[in-house]
């Protein structure tokens, strides 16, 4: 028998790196991730990425996925389309350490972007072509592949993690906050307070098994210092967060859910709802 049993309660994906993301009931798991996960990046004049680290507005994209394609929204702008099959000119570009190739979407949708964020902007598409390859220290020397992803294919939060920071939160006179906050893709439910960092392999009955393996705690850039509703800036979560989620494995960063690699199941559904299986790991 499994040591833990649960389920999966919410899935999102972040089609444009660092803008709004999508909760789905269903999504593809791909050898990068969940289907169209960090797909596109907004980029400065010299190729680097940029996030909502520098431009807290990037919250306000709203991002909306059609049959064939994709469509943003923000406030005072008028709907940007972009086809999920056309791209433009091929381009190098930088997403922290790696530069990689990619392609450019275009003169109308660098406009929208930097008329939006107030400075010179372009949005690029991740060539498929391209290995950008997460760390292989922490995974084991398994070559888990992603797109513009911070560095693993997946973020793998709980539920039960959200319940205690709302707690404490709560305790120094503070609101709640969401989930939304630390861009997660997987949600389980049925967790103790950051149970998953402790799991090994992540079984979810698909129609075929999928296999995930978390790998690496998640250390927390400011980024759920934001208010995903207003773009608004405040330091308490941050605060609270460094009163106990300190992690040596991370040298003292503080974490907030795990990074996770495919083992097995690429092309399988994930679906809301789907029963998680695991076993401790002990390392």
């Amino acid at each position: 028998m499994p040591d833990v049993n649960t389920r999966i309660a919410r899935l999102f994906v972040y089609p444009v790196k660092s803008c709004a993301g999508v909760e789905l009931q269903e999504a593809v798991l791909t050898e990068t991730g969940l289907d169209l996960d960090r797909a596109w990046m907004v980029v400065d004049e010299k190729g680097e990425f940029v996030s909502q680290r520098e431009l807290p507005r990037m919250a306000l994209v709203q991002v909306q996925l059609k049959h064939y394609e994709v469509v943003l929204r923000a406030p005072g702008m008028l709907a940007l389309h972009l086809s999920i099959d056309a791209v433009e000119e091929p381009v190098k570009v930088r997403v922290w350490d790696d530069e990689v190739s990619a392609y450019d979407m275009g003169g109308v949708a660098a406009q929208w972007f930097s008329d939006f964020l107030g400075q010179k902007l372009r949005l690029v598409r991740f060539d498929p072509e391209q290995r950008r390859l997460s760390s292989l220290k922490w995974t084991g020397g398994v070559e888990a592949t992603n797109q513009f992803s911070d560095g693993f294919p997946l973020l793998v939060a709980s539920e039960g993690s959200l319940t205690e920071l709302n707690r404490r939160l709560a305790a120094a006179g503070h609101g709640p906050v969401g989930i939304e906050r630390f861009r997660p893709n997987i949600v389980l439910a049925g967790l103790e307070a950051h149970d998953e960092d402790r799991l090994d392999v992540l079984r979810i009955a698909a129609a075929q098994e999928v296999q995930l393996k978390p790998v690496k705690p998640c250390p927390r850039c400011p980024i759920p210092n934001i208010d995903p509703a207003t773009a608004e800036t405040a330091t308490h979560v941050s605060d609270t967060l460094q009163t106990y989620r300190s992690n040596e494995l991370v040298n003292g960063a503080v974490t907030f859910g795990m990074n996770a690699i495919v083992l097995q199941g690429i092309d399988q559904t994930l679906r809301v709802g789907q029963s998680v299986t695991a076993d401790w790991r002990f390392d």
